[in-house]
């Protein structure tokens, strides 16, 4: 039940088969276990001790999972950074966290991120190490010998921070055994199995790629392809020539493959995705199932502070429902909706083993977060279907009033996305002199349909209650996304 307890027993049970393929290079079950010891031990000879913070900034890598293991296997807690972030964004991670040491790149997408912090006042932070060269010559440091820690499941395994769009971020603490449990059932649910070959898109900064990327592949006994940036010629060619078998990520992934001349490329192999982090339309699922030819493509429901994970949705259950719905909460937790309306819908509280222990040397955030009673609250709107199926409505943050009315975004946006000529849609709002706020839309076409905005608002006002219908819209050729895949409708704000 602790992150370096599964490694240790993935390297037991499939030895020499690959953990990770990154290009020519493989790294074994066995491999993966034995470097990440000697990290451990390096770590160990480095001053580092049980519960001190280790971050990583740098893009989805094998040494990005050896690191992390051997940090943890070392008693450290990982502290995980956004490659988007700027200097003065990554400070304040660094130092909110007191991160001892910072493991990072010299160059990604043409930042050099050590630069970035020049300037900057760290006066917790020791030591910064870049991998490559001089990654390798600290590895080669470890000490043959040295005692290393017992870990245990209560312990601290990572500290991720939440994106900070209703304030500053806040530090969420889990532990090694919320992790393993919610993703030895994340597994379960979704089917992973020993010899997927799993292509991981999703940041490993984040929980879709880490602990439902992964870490669910040493659970399993999956291989992992990592892959640093989304770039759709190189995902193409992975799948067709590595005859990848799971490829989750955000909407926006299929959407671009569906668009794409797929040419001679081969993705028969593809068999399992899970999507989710923004609207998906039915038509999405139904078309991964069809035109990519993925026969289980599942949605989830899930946020930083519960580990990730809340609920999934069952590979037999109709496109309809996997797109409406964010499937049924996980065994082992419980969800209720707190006062809710004449629909059915409130806010989305939580309680059971995958909430967080609480945000980092924050007492009263975390009170704010989760009541006396352990019940978390997630800031989320959503109501219950009559089969137990969660439907997740809205941000509480994100809902703007029109004339009195509450307005749901997201509601709103899977209202546009039936409507044939649009691809993906976002919603915020905007002032309004006599109703305070009305709606903007910003849509995205459907490939090779080019739809017309004053069209789109008849439309709406003839499918959706007046208040709900947007009344502007704007067509955009993509929407901005942060690396997460999610929609960062700041930047649609005027």
């Amino acid at each position: 039940m602790t992150i370096t307890a599964v490694a240790e027993a993935a390297a037991r049970r499939f030895g020499d088969q690959p953990a990770i393929v990154d290009g020519a290079r493989i790294v074994t079950f066995a491999g993966l276990w034995a470097e990440s010891q000697k990290i451990a031990r390096a770590f160990a000879g480095a001053g580092l001790a049980k519960g001190d913070r280790v971050a990583i900034w740098a893009p989805n890598s094998p040494e990005w999972i050896l690191a992390c293991v051997g940090a943890q296997a070392a008693g450290c807690v990982v502290v995980t950074l956004n490659t988007r972030l700027k200097g003065n964004e990554a400070a304040y991670i660094l130092n909110k966290s007191r991160a001892r040491t910072l493991l990072t790149v010299h160059d990604f997408l043409d930042t050099d991120y050590p630069t970035l912090l020049a300037g900057e006042d760290l006066p917790h932070l020791e030591r910064t190490i870049c991998f490559g060269a001089e990654w390798d010559a600290f590895v080669a440091t470890a000490p043959e010998s040295i005692a290393l820690p017992a870990i245990a499941p209560d312990d601290a395994c990572d500290i991720l921070f939440t994106s900070g769009t209703t304030g500053d971020p806040k530090g969420v603490v889990a532990t090694h055994g919320a992790s393993v449990r919610s993703f030895r059932t994340w597994v379960n649910a979704v089917g992973l199995r020993a010899g997927d070959r799993y292509l991981i898109v999703n940041p490993f900064f984040h929980t879709f790629g880490y602990k439902a990327g992964w870490l669910a592949c040493l659970i399993a006994g999956a291989t992992v392809y990592p892959l640093a940036i989304l770039d759709t010629k190189r995902l193409i060619d992975l799948v067709s020539t590595h005859r990848i078998s799971v490829l989750p990520g955000p909407p926006a992934i299929f959407q671009t493959l569906l668009a794409t001349d797929l040419g001679d490329a081969d993705l028969s192999s593809l068999r399992l995705s899970i999507t989710g982090a923004a609207s998906v339309p039915a038509a999405l699922i139904e078309r991964m199932r069809s035109d990519l030819g993925i026969d289980t493509v599942l949605t989830g429901y899930g946020l930083t502070e519960s580990a990730g994970i809340v609920s999934i949705s069952a590979a037999d259950d109709p496109a309809e429902i996997v797109a409406r719905t964010a499937g049924r909460p996980i065994p082992g937790i419980e969800v209720r909706i707190a006062d809710p309306d004449e629909s059915g819908a409130g806010e989305v509280l939580v309680r059971g083993f995958n909430v967080m222990r609480g945000y980092f040397e924050d007492d009263g955030a975390t009170a704010e977060a989760i009541d006396s009673d352990g019940w978390l609250h997630t800031g989320d709107i959503g109501r219950f279907e009559p089969g137990g199926e969660l439907v997740i409505t809205d941000r509480i943050k994100d809902m703007y009033i029109s004339g009195g009315f509450n307005c749901y975004p997201a509601e709103i946006e899977r209202a546009l996305q039936r409507h044939p000529d649009v691809a993906l849609a976002a919603v915020i709002g905007i002032p309004h002199e006599r109703l305070g706020e009305v709606g903007k839309a910003f849509v995205v076409p459907r490939a090779g349909h080019r739809p017309d905005a004053d069209e789109l608002l008849v439309w709406a006002r003839a499918n959706m209650a007046n208040y709900k219908a947007p009344r502007s819209i704007e067509i955009v050729e993509a929407l901005p996304l942060n690396a997460s895949g999610k929609v960062q409708k700041f930047a649609l704000r005027p």
